[in-house]
């Protein structure tokens, strides 16, 4: 939204595309206040390290994490219980991956537009991608463009945020030259769900990862264990 300014609610997890689409926020908006959530992920302790260094480097005007245990307790994701595999990749399956976390992005769309409001900012960003992604259902354009229709109706009136995935048709390579064109911080990013240590390389999100950059011809600054 080129002369947007403002400020902006920006969901940042750690990862490539939240870390892009925080530079495409910092390039439009003029305060960017970070949201990020602990929800009892496998590689929660990194992502968070990762989210402060992002809010530093993009001198967020504040910062807030949220904690989502019960995503944690309600389970069903690998992601989040221990007693399920993190599925290895396989990018032509088409099937959802055992990583998806059910509904989770609406709970930080939420608590974000929350936020939004008292701060009277007007956008929340979101790095959503649908277009080459694991095909999580709550990454899909129809579910913003509902989320925003419930946005409308559930604030005040004179709130008017809009909810922005600046990213959600890219495919992943687009992503990385984008976010190299803006400067983006990709060392400072975690997308591993197996290690908080070494990047497991085999995972659905190494893959993606690993394929992006490999595509976008940029060198990938965090080493895989394979």
């Amino acid at each position: 939204m080129p002369g947007s300014r403002g400020k902006a609610v920006v969901c940042v997890s750690g990862g490539l595309d939240s870390c892009v689409c925080a530079a495409i926020a910092a390039s439009e908006r003029d305060e960017l206040y970070f949201l990020h959530a602990d929800y009892g992920q496998r590689t929660q302790a990194r992502e968070r390290e990762c989210f402060e260094h992002l809010a530093r480097h993009f001198k967020a005007a504040d910062r807030l994490v949220c904690e989502l245990k019960h995503l944690g307790e309600i389970g069903g994701s690998s992601l989040t219980d221990k007693r399920i595999q993190v599925s290895e990749a396989d990018l032509e399956s088409g099937k959802i991956p055992t990583s998806y976390v059910p509904f989770r992005n609406a709970h930080f769309v939420t608590i974000a537009v929350s936020w939004a409001e008292v701060l009277e900012a007007k956008a929340v960003y979101i790095g959503a991608v649908e277009q080459d992604s694991s095909g999580y259902p709550d990454c899909r354009r129809e579910f913003y463009d509902a989320f925003q229709r419930v946005i409308d109706l559930g604030t005040r009136p004179a709130t008017r945020i809009k909810i922005l995935t600046p990213l959600i048709g890219m495919k992943k390579s687009e992503i990385v030259r984008l976010g190299a064109s803006l400067g983006a911080p990709f060392e400072l990013t975690w997308s591993c769900y197996k290690s908080s240590d070494l990047a497991c390389g085999t995972c659905d999100s190494c893959a993606l990862r690993r394929r992006a950059f490999a595509e976008a011809g940029i060198a990938d600054p965090i080493q895989y264990a394979v």
